[in-house]
Parts: C-alpha cells; sequence; structure tokens
C-alpha cells in the first residue's frame, strides 16, 4: 500500500498513535503529499514525502490525483462557498492548491470552494525574506506538534519556511540540528542565525533579537536574544547546542 496520495481537508493532527488521546506529533496541511502505509476503517498510517514524517490520521479527505499550481501565501486564507460568501472555514500558510477558474478577485479549488486572489502565490514563488514569513505567526499560540496559524512549535515554524519555499527541512528539533551545519567562530549572533537547545529552537531577526515559538509564554514571540539564552540556562538548565545559519 505505498501509493502517493493527497490531503484535502484544511489541516490534521497527526498522531503518534491511531487514537484522538494519542500525542499528536505534527500536522498535515491541505495539498500535502502522503504515502499510505497501513489502513482501517478509521485510521490510516502515514508517511509524508516532504520529511518522510510518520503517524496516524482519520481516514478521510485524500486523493490519488491533484495538481497544485499556486499555494496560501497568508497565515490563514478564508474558503467561501462562492465569491463574497464566506465561510468559518480556513486553510494555513503553505497549503497547496489546484486552482481552476479564476474570477476578479477569487480563485476556485474545488467545487462550492473560492479562496481570495489576495491569499495565494504561484507555486513556485520563493520567499527570500525568512523574516517575512516568521512575523506572520507572531503571538500565535504555542501548541506542541502544530504547524499553522491555530497554534505552531518551535521546530515547524523554522520548517514552514522551507516547506513554503519548496524546500526539504526536518521536521524536529533533533533532526535539525544534525541537518545543519555549525558556524563556526561564533563571536556574536547575527540575523539568519539559528540558535538550538535540546529540544528547542529560534533565529535571530538581526544581531540583537530573535523570534521561536516559545512554551513558557505560550506562544510565538520576538525576544531579546542574551536575554532568552540566559533565561532558557536557568529556567530549563539548557546551554545552546549548536548555531548555524538559514539556507535556502
Amino acid at each position: 500500500m505505498q501509493n502517493n496520495f493527497y490531503f484535502t481537508g484544511n489541516f490534521s493532527n497527526i498522531y503518534k498513535k491511531p487514537s484522538i488521546k494519542s500525542e499528536v506529533t505534527s500536522q498535515i496541511i491541505h495539498g500535502e503529499k502522503f504515502k499510505i502505509l497501513t489502513k482501517n476503517k478509521n485510521w490510516i498510517k502515514i508517511k509524508t514525502l516532504f520529511d518522510n514524517y510518520k503517524g496516524f490520521i482519520k481516514n478521510s479527505k485524500y486523493v490519488k490525483k491533484f495538481s497544485p499550481n499556486y499555494k496560501v501565501s497568508s497565515l490563514k486564507a478564508r474558503i467561501f462557498k462562492k465569491p463574497g460568501i464566506g465561510t468559518n472555514s480556513w486553510l494555513p500558510l503553505a497549503s497547496k492548491l489546484s486552482v481552476f477558474e479564476q474570477n476578479n478577485n477569487y480563485v476556485k479549488i474545488e467545487k462550492n470552494k473560492w479562496i481570495k486572489k489576495a491569499d495565494i502565490k504561484k507555486i513556485n514563488h520563493k520567499e527570500n525574506n525568512f523574516t517575512k514569513i516568521f512575523k506572520k505567526f507572531l503571538n500565535v499560540k504555542y501548541v506542541w506538534g502544530g504547524k499553522t496559524f491555530q497554534g505552531i512549535d518551535c521546530s515547524a515554524l523554522i520548517q514552514i519556511f522551507f516547506y513554503y519555499n519548496n524546500s526539504f527541512y526536518p521536521r524536529d528539533t533533533k533532526d535539525q540540528i544534525k541537518y545543519t551545519k555549525k558556524n563556526s567562530k561564533k563571536e556574536q549572533f547575527k540575523k539568519g542565525d539559528i540558535i538550538f537547545w535540546k529540544g528547542h529552537v529560534a533565529i535571530c531577526l538581526n544581531s540583537k533579537q530573535l523570534i521561536h515559538a516559545y512554551g513558557p509564554e505560550k506562544k510565538v514571540i520576538i525576544m531579546p536574544i542574551m536575554e532568552t539564552i540566559n533565561r532558557i540556562q536557568k529556567t530549563a538548565k539548557l546551554k545552546v547546542k549548536k548555531v548555524s545559519r538559514i539556507k535556502y
């Protein structure tokens, strides 16, 4: 059961075990490609093809044929029943879309599902300004395993930038540390530095400030770099393990 499929719900939790009481390890978003490893009536075990992440999702809302030509560029994009008639349903940033009809301000992605043109970019659009992506998530609540406007964790905040730009980057901090090269002769921090602790990661916006999804503050927040390093060392007894650079 190794065929490729595409998720067509808005987004869904990926669980460690086939139970909603199980730990949420990540999420899958609209248009994301995956393989089915095992399947039963209620659950499927999947492996996401972007980052080879394994886990369980509910057995629904996926298709075999999907040709994405656009993606969501806003933090969240409202779904409309028809142009001008909105719903309470939203697609998260980096969702891949198959647009097959357009009018002045909207595009159609499925039957009775439209998105505003202002919320999308072409699938091959590259956002080189990483701060623009990260700042979209400012004040979004910290949620373990999350990677959307409803909640995000520290490693997903870094990964979503790469996913948006169609570039590989691991999902979890432990794998991100291994994947990135260490900066040599690190004397002071600068824009684009990625700071790793055991189980945590942040990225420098400039020489004095960083942004991260920070559990103790329960949200994505901008903080002074040295104050953050000292606070994590004091409260969690963790020192910086590695400093790398964002490359794309």
